[in-house]
C-alpha cells in the first residue's frame, strides 16, 4: 500500500525526517509515541482518509518535514510535535480529541484543537481574509506553540511549491507568507525563518526582481568576501590580543531586505551600500556577557569611526521577543560603512531560533512575559472593535520597532515606534487611558498626541471629567489603546442610544402612540438611517427632532394601514442614491468574492480597470470596495501590506457601460501625426475621446489620450491600430 501512496523520493524523505526527529528529540520522543502514531497513520493511509493538498504534497510528508523544522530550527519539544502529527488524524476521524487527551495529555489535545480551527479556516478559503481573520487570531492566541507550528508549516510549504503547477494557489500562499507569517516570525524572534519566508515570497511574487538581485549578489561575491577579510583581519588580531574567545562571520543581507532598500531609496542594486554585516560571536559565561560585548565595542570603535546615529543597544534593554545584541555601524577601509553585530553564543542562538531557545536558559530575564502580554492584547482586542481595524493594528504590532519609556517611579514600558502619550497611558491602565488629558516629560507639559522617544520619563495627567473621543483612534498607535478606546466609545454610544430610545418611547406614550418595531424600522429607513445605533445617535445629538420622528412614524403607520392615497411613497421603495463611479460599473455584472452580486464598488483610478481585465477587490478602511487590475502598479504594495483585505472579483455578463482609461503614446513628431491618431479614434463610434495632451521635443512627441470604451477587446484593437500609424513608436496603457 505504501508503494502506491508515496513515490521513491517521498519514501526516502519520510525515512530521513523520522531519523532526524529521533536524533533531535532523543529520549523525549518515546517509543510508545512513535508506535501509536504509526498505527494511527497506517489506518488513515490504508483507508484513504488523507488526501494530497492543492500543490500535490502529501500531508504526512509535509507534517514530518514541518516537525523537523520545529525541532531543528525553532527548538520546540515533544508536545508540539505530537500535536502537529495528530491534527490530520483528528480531522480525518481516525482519533478524537478525547482520545488524544487520554493517550497523550491535555497539552497535546489543546494544540490539536488550535491547529484544527486553523485548518478548517483554510479548507473554506485557501488564504486568510476578512471573514475568518478573527477566528485565526483566536486560534493563535490560545497557545504560543500553535503560532510556532503554523510558521514552520508555512516555511515547509514555501520551500517546495516552486515546482507546483497551481500558479494562483502559489501566489496566494506566497502573499500570505509575506504579510502575515513573516511578521509573526519576526515578532517571535525567528529572524532566520522570517528572512526565508520573505525571500521565497519575493521569488514567487516578483520573479524578475528576485533573480536580478541574486545574480548581482553572485557576481559581486568574490569582491565582497575579499573586503570582509580585509575588514575583519585587524579586528581579529586586536580581539585575540585582549584574550577574548570568539568567532566571526560575514552575513549578506537577505534578497528581500535589499529589494526593500532599493525601493525605499529609489536606487539600483549598486546604490545599496550596506549589503552585508559582520557578526562577532563571543564564547562568554553568562555573568560576563555584557562586559565582554562592551569590551569588543570599545576595541572596534577605537579602530574604526562609528556612526552614532546607527547604534542599537539591545544589551541593556532586550527586545520583547528576547533578542539581545549590540549593533554599530563603522567606517571601514575604502570609506565603506559596515554594520557590526556583537553578541554571545547564547544570544546568537536566541536570534536564530527565537523564544523557544531563549526559555531554555536559566537566570535570564526573557521575553516570554512580553510576548504573552502581546497575545493577551490580541485576546482583548478580539472582544471589541471593527474586524478590519483589528487586522490593521495586528499587522502594525507585529513589525514595529520599540521605544523604551519610564514612569516617574522608574517602571519600564516597551511601546512600538511612534507611540504617543495616550498609548503610554493605556499601557499603564485602561482607567488612566480613559481619563488622560496629557503628560509631563522633563518638567514640560505635552499633549496626549505627543510622540514618545526612548528614554522619556512620562507622568500622565488625568481629569475626572475626561472621556475617550472618536479622534483618539487617530492618535493611538498600539492595538491595546485602540481596542480600549473603541470599547469605551461603544459603551458610551450604547448608553446614549438607550437614553434616546427611552426619550422617544416616553414622548410616544405622551402622544398616545403605540410604537411597533417593524413600523419604526421602516420609518428609520425612510428618514435615511439603515443602522439603528446611528438613528438613536442622531436623536441623542439633536440632529433629529423626536416630534418629527413621531410624525413620520404616524404617517408610515397610516400608509401601512392603507389610510393614505396611492401617491404616498412606501418606505420599501426608498433607495439610497449611488454615486456615479459605482453606477457606471453596475450594468456589467461584477462578481465579488465567491458568488456575491449587487455589491457596491468603485473602479480604482490608479489603474482604471475595464470590462475584461483580470481584477481583484480591495476593501478600503471606510468599508467600501475598490476594483483594481491584477497588474495595477499599486497591487504589490496592497498585497504585501494589506493582503487580508484582498478579495476575489471577476466580470460576468456584459452591459452598455463605458470605462475611462488613459493611453500613453510616444513617436516621431511627423507632420499630421496627431490628426492621424485622433482620426482613428473618431472613426470608431464605440470609442469616445475625452482629452488629449501632446508635448514635442527634439523631433519626438509624447502624450496621453483619455478615452471611453466598453471592454478590453476594443482596447486591444485600438492599440494595434495606433501602433500601425507611421511614426508611432509605442502605445501603452497607464
Amino acid at each position: 500500500m505504501t508503494q502506491e501512496i508515496f513515490t521513491t523520493d517521498e519514501r526516502n524523505a519520510l525515512k530521513a525526517s523520522v531519523a532526524e526527529l529521533h536524533k533531535q528529540l532523543g529520549t523525549d520522543y518515546r517509543e510508545t509515541d512513535e508506535r501509536r502514531l504509526r498505527e494511527l497513520w497506517g489506518c488513515a493511509l490504508n483507508g484513504g482518509k488523507v488526501m494530497r493538498d492543492v500543490f500535490g504534497l502529501h500531508p504526512l510528508l509535509t507534517d514530518l518535514k514541518t516537525a523537523v523544522i520545529l525541532v531543528t530550527e525553532i527548538g520546540v519539544s515533544r508536545v508540539a510535535v505530537l500535536g502537529l502529527l495528530l491534527t490530520r488524524l483528528s480531522a480525518a476521524g481516525v482519533v478524537t480529541l478525547e482520545d488524544v487527551a487520554a493517550e497523550f495529555g491535555d497539552e497535546v489535545a489543546g494544540i490539536v484543537r488550535g491547529l484544527t480551527r486553523i485548518n478548517e479556516l483554510y479548507e473554506k478559503n485557501p488564504i486568510v481574509e476578512s471573514e475568518n481573520f478573527r477566528q485565526l487570531l483566536l486560534s493563535l492566541a490560545s497557545d504560543m506553540r500553535v503560532i510556532l507550528i503554523v510558521i514552520a508549516s508555512r516555511v515547509c510549504v514555501m520551500r517546495v511549491i516552486n515546482v507546483a503547477d497551481n500558479m494562483e494557489a502559489r501566489r496566494k500562499t506566497s502573499t500570505e507568507a509575506a504579510y502575515l507569517y513573516a511578521p509573526l516570525a519576526h515578532k517571535l524572534g525567528l529572524y532566520k525563518l522570517k528572512s526565508e519566508l520573505e525571500d521565497l515570497s519575493l521569488k514567487y511574487l516578483e520573479h524578475d526582481a528576485y533573480y536580478h538581485i541574486k545574480e548581482k549578489l553572485n557576481a559581486t561575491k568574490r569582491s565582497r568576501d575579499a573586503y570582509i577579510e580585509r575588514f575583519i583581519g585587524p579586528i581579529d588580531e586586536h580581539l585575540r590580543a585582549a584574550g577574548l574567545k570568539f568567532h566571526m562571520k560575514g552575513r549578506t543581507k537577505s534578497i528581500h531586505s535589499i529589494w526593500q532598500k532599493m525601493k525605499k531609496q529609489h536606487c539600483e542594486f549598486e546604490g545599496v551600500y550596506d549589503l552585508f554585516a559582520i557578526r562577532i560571536i563571543l564564547d562568554s559565561p553568562l555573568e560576563r556577557e555584557k562586559q565582554d560585548c562592551w569590551q569588543v565595542f570599545s576595541i572596534i570603535t577605537d579602530m574604526y569611526q562609528p556612526n552614532p546615529k546607527r547604534m542599537r543597544d539591545w544589551l541593556s534593554i532586550p527586545k520583547s521577543n528576547g533578542y539581545e545584541s549590540l549593533h554599530i555601524t563603522v567606517l571601514g577601509p575604502e570609506g565603506k560603512w559596515v554594520e557590526v553585530q556583537i553578541r554571545t553564543e547564547r544570544m546568537d542562538e536566541v536570534a536564530e531560533r527565537g523564544l523557544a531557545a531563549h526559555w531554555r536558559y536559566k537566570g535570564v530575564k526573557g521575553g516570554e512575559a512580553a510576548v504573552e502580554s502581546w497575545l493577551e492584547s490580541i485576546r482583548g482586542a478580539l472582544e471589541a472593535g471593527d474586524d478590519f481595524q483589528l487586522m490593521d493594528q495586528f499587522k502594525m504590532d507585529l513589525y514595529d520597532d520599540e521605544v523604551f519609556v519610564f514612569t516617574p517611579r522608574g517602571d519600564l514600558f516597551k511601546l512600538p515606534q511612534g507611540a504617543t502619550v495616550l498609548d503610554f497611558a493605556y499601557a499603564i491602565h485602561t482607567k488612566i487611558g480613559n481619563k488622560c488629558t496629557g503628560g509631563r516629560i522633563g518638567g514640560r507639559m505635552v499633549t496626549l498626541r505627543h510622540v514618545l522617544q526612548s528614554g522619556d520619563q512620562v507622568e500622565i495627567m488625568t481629569h475626572t471629567n475626561q472621556t475617550p473621543k472618536q479622534d483618539w483612534l487617530a492618535v493611538a498607535k498600539t492595538g491595546r489603546a485602540r481596542s480600549k478606546i473603541r470599547q469605551a466609545l461603544k459603551e458610551a454610544a450604547a448608553k446614549q442610544a438607550a437614553f434616546a430610545k427611552e426619550q422617544l418611547e416616553r414622548k410616544a406614550r405622551n402622544r398616545k402612540i403605540e410604537l411597533e418595531e417593524a413600523t419604526l424600522m421602516h420609518t428609520m429607513t425612510r428618514l435615511g438611517y439603515r443602522v439603528v445605533t446611528e438613528f438613536y445617535k442622531a436623536l441623542a445629538d439633536g440632529e433629529l427632532d423626536i416630534n418629527d420622528v413621531l410624525t413620520a412614524y404616524v404617517g408610515q403607520q397610516r400608509h401601512e394601514r392603507g389610510e393614505l392615497n396611492s401617491q404616498t411613497v412606501s418606505a420599501d421603495s426608498f433607495t439610497v442614491p449611488t454615486n456615479s463611479s459605482v453606477a457606471a460599473g453596475k450594468a456589467d455584472v461584477l462578481v465579488i468574492d465567491k458568488n456575491m452580486r449587487g455589491i457596491e464598488y468603485q473602479l480604482a483610478r490608479c489603474c482604471q480597470p475595464v470590462y475584461g481585465d483580470e481584477v481583484f477587490g480591495f476593501l478600503t478602511s471606510g468599508g467600501g470596495i475598490k476594483i483594481h487590475r491584477i497588474n495595477c502598479p499599486n497591487a504589490p504594495t496592497l498585497r504585501e501590506r494589506y493582503g487580508y483585505r484582498i478579495i476575489d472579483a471577476r466580470w460576468e455578463g456584459k452591459g452598455n457601460s463605458q470605462y475611462g482609461i488613459t493611453l500613453r503614446i510616444v513617436g516621431h513628431d511627423d507632420l499630421g501625426i496627431v490628426n492621424n491618431v485622433t482620426s482613428i479614434i473618431s472613426k470608431d463610434e464605440k470609442i469616445l475621446l475625452r482629452s488629449i495632451s501632446i508635448d514635442s521635443h527634439d523631433g519626438l512627441f509624447s502624450g496621453t489620450l483619455t478615452i471611453m470604451l466598453d471592454d478590453t477587446a476594443r482596447l486591444k484593437a485600438l492599440v494595434q491600430k495606433l501602433e500601425n500609424v507611421k511614426g508611432v513608436k509605442t502605445v501603452s496603457r497607464l
